[in-house]
């Protein structure tokens, strides 16, 4: 899908957006996955072994660049559907519906049950503090059955740990499917950028057994190192590299429109999900991290988002409605970090504002109270967010 990791993460930022003009120059992928087919394959997701069933011809991802030689595996295609919508006040917003097409497909057709999921390249701020906090932190917050009868129930992923070999609290990716920067990171040289790296040996990357020309082409699998094409010091480096990307300073956070934002922020719930605070643990190997106070404006939980964000593919523990409460610090400097204003997900959100109105399920309270806001405290709830 690229050819390094800033090429989607510009400038450690947010992804580039689908654009009709050059939607190849977007930071977004396919991800791809098809149901269990037999028992083995149901008890492997039960035991959390694995996350998703890959597509047999086509993997986990869909390519949408090859190396010389060799066909890419999909072109994407993207249309949207204005969706307008009247706030309480009389103002009117226009969000945009994306439905995704899968063209040009190089290898054959997908399984008639492949399910899709765009997904836009995340920030990398603070992934180590998120990586710090202790987990004992993360889970007093669950509660899957509502017991406090806030309409919230957030719940962690848990997944398969390759360094561990156990399943362990999932933290990172769009529906916490990892459990760590380095094993985010080395997933993301396999499947995303095709190198082999010590936890994905297979120099093929993402091709499948039926993509035979892409398996026998050379590789840079290397004596020299490992017998990879990134060995354990490459992937040591950008893991320390990534831990320690910081997270800018708020701006302007006495004044009073933040303030009365804050507040806003607050009384309508947004903090149930987006958890103002932490302190970090000193379990990790990154002292910096340890003993820190944050801000991340998350609770690093799965939490059912509503049929409109639904991607209907899903992830570990994760079901098809749910996604994790995305960290909020830094997210006012999007349009300077990455050149746009573009959000969630699959980057359909042209605004913060459009953000918060594509929210439901859980949120559906907290977007209807937006709605209902005058002109003058929306803005300053808008200012409240663009200060973190």
């Amino acid at each position: 899908n690229a050819r390094g990791c800033m090429n989607c993460h510009v400038n450690g930022g947010r992804g580039r957006p689908v654009e009709d003009a050059d939607p190849d120059a977007a930071s977004l992928v396919m991800r791809i996955d098809i149901p269990p087919q037999d028992e083995g394959e149901r008890q492997q997701l039960a035991e959390h072994r694995i996350n998703n069933i890959p597509d047999p011809t086509y993997g986990l991802q869909l390519q949408n660049f090859a190396v010389p030689g060799h066909a890419a595996e999909y072109r994407l295609g993207l249309r949207y559907t204005e969706v307008p919508l009247s706030l309480r006040d009389g103002s009117r917003v226009g969000l945009r519906k994306p439905t995704y097409s899968i063209d040009d497909l190089g290898y054959g057709p997908l399984h008639p049950q492949v399910r899709l999921s765009p997904r836009m390249a995340p920030q990398l701020i603070g992934l180590g503090l998120l990586e710090a906090i202790d987990q004992e932190d993360i889970i007093a917050q669950e509660d899957p059955d509502d017991r406090d009868g806030d309409g919230i129930s957030g719940r962690a992923n848990r997944v398969w740990s390759r360094t561990s070999g156990a399943t362990v609290l999932g933290r990172f990716g769009h529906k916490a499917g990892l459990p760590s920067i380095d094993e985010q990171s080395q997933a993301a040289f396999s499947i995303d950028l095709g190198l082999s790296v010590p936890l994905y040996p297979e120099a093929a990357g993402d091709c499948t057994e039926r993509q035979p020309a892409c398996r026998a082409a050379p590789n840079g699998n290397s004596a020299q190192y490992d017998d990879l094409e990134a060995h354990r010091q490459v992937t040591d480096l950008v893991r320390f590299f990534v831990s320690h990307l910081g997270v800018p300073a708020r701006r302007n956070a006495d004044h009073p429109d933040v303030l009365a934002g804050e507040h806003i922020f607050e009384r309508i719930g947004c903090q149930s999900c987006h958890t103002p605070y932490f302190r970090t643990g000193s379990h990790t190997g990154d002292a910096a991290n340890h003993d820190r106070d944050i801000a991340p404006y998350t609770d690093l939980l799965l939490h059912d988002l509503g049929e409109g964000l639904a991607d209907n593919r899903p992830e570990g523990m994760a079901n098809g409605r749910e996604w994790r409460t995305a960290p909020l610090w830094g997210i006012g400097l999007t349009p300077q970090v990455s050149g746009h204003g573009n959000y969630l997900h699959d980057g359909r959100a042209r605004s913060l504002l459009e953000a918060i109105l594509w929210h439901g399920g859980e949120a559906l309270a907290q977007r209807d109270a937006v709605i209902a806001l005058d002109r003058d405290a929306r803005d300053q709830l808008l200012t409240f967010i663009e200060s973190l």
